[in-house]
């Protein structure tokens, strides 16, 4: 029997209909739902071929019902089968109700006492689509009007600063779980060897020409004493690194060839020199920092 929407039309679009709702809901991250969860996948095919088996059901009662009618009953189905959509007996009906309007044969039911040199008037009532629409429209007007002015609902500027400072909390939240976002404000000291390893490298392949290998101070200041231009601690020496030093005369901006967490180990590991006394060293400058005394303690005990 004729079907509205034919079954290779309605069994794609439902079970993409499924995927996707389930795609919404299950949170899977990066990954699609049907490749991070596996069970995912075993229900859409279970869902897949439920809906197949219901279409190869359904065809086989249509198909046996189909010839339990007699001659006159097929004829009849085929007749119904070749009308249109707008001439079938639920369309005509589904627009009935909507529309509630008279036949054309009933119109003299409406004709109204007037008559304009000929013309008639018809006294048709307003569709019960339109008139619930109007009802729900004034409702929603009070509703609105009670939320806003009376109750004092958030307007959109108030609505926009709120998903403004959400945003900014989740942001800086993420800072302090991200290393590439990593700044001067929260990066913290490295202790853990590995880090300090990978800290030398860097240190030796882009610091020792001014610094020295050993960190005793050549073109650039001795980084193993207690005397600090620029301040000794991590967030200081981060941010040296980072930034570059003094203008004209100190050390160049790092941040556009080094990552954030490689800055961060090549301080830690600059700050694991302290107290070192390499042979030749440079002659102290700057001030005595006073913390570092319990950075340089710190960078002994890893040491050891």
């Amino acid at each position: 029997m004729k079907k509205l929407i034919p079954a290779y039309v309605r069994v794609p679009l439902l079970f993409f209909i499924v995927a996707l709702t389930m795609e919404f809901f299950i949170d899977s991250g990066n990954k699609p739902a049907f490749i991070e969860y596996p069970m995912v996948s075993v229900f859409l095919f279970v869902f897949l071929f439920v809906l197949i088996a219901i279409e190869i059901t359904i065809s086989a009662v249509d198909n046996v019902t189909y010839q339990l009618l007699s001659e006159e009953e097929k004829q009849r189905l085929e007749a119904e089968e070749q009308l249109g959509i707008t001439e079938s007996t639920w369309y005509k009906n589904m627009m009935q109700k909507l529309t509630k309007s008279k036949p054309i044969a009933a119109e003299h039911e409406l004709v109204l006492d007037h008559d304009y040199d000929g013309i008639k008037e018809l006294d048709n009532d307003l569709p019960p689509w339109w008139k619930y629409l109007f009802i729900v429209s004034i409702i929603w007007g009070f509703a609105y009007f009670a939320y806003y002015e009376m109750f004092g609902g958030d307007n959109q500027e108030m609505e926009l600063q709120k998903a403004i400072a959400e945003a900014q909390i989740k942001l800086e939240e993420y800072k302090k779980t991200a290393p590439d976002l990593m700044s001067a404000d929260n990066v913290t000291l490295l202790t853990d060897a590995a880090d300090l390893s990978k800290g030398k490298t860097i240190y030796e392949t882009n610091c020792a020409a001014c610094h020295k290998i050993d960190g005793g101070g050549q073109i650039g200041p001795n980084l193993t004493d207690n005397h600090w231009i620029l301040g000794g601690g991590i967030k200081e020496v981060f941010h040296t690194i980072s930034e570059g030093g003094r203008d004209g005369k100190g050390m160049v901006s790092w941040k556009t060839m080094l990552k954030p967490t490689e800055i961060q180990q090549v301080a830690s590991y600059v700050l694991s020199l302290a107290g070192t006394n390499p042979p030749e060293a440079k002659a102290a400058e700057g001030e005595v920092w006073e913390g570092q005394a319990t950075v340089a303690t710190n960078a002994e005990e890893v040491a050891n």
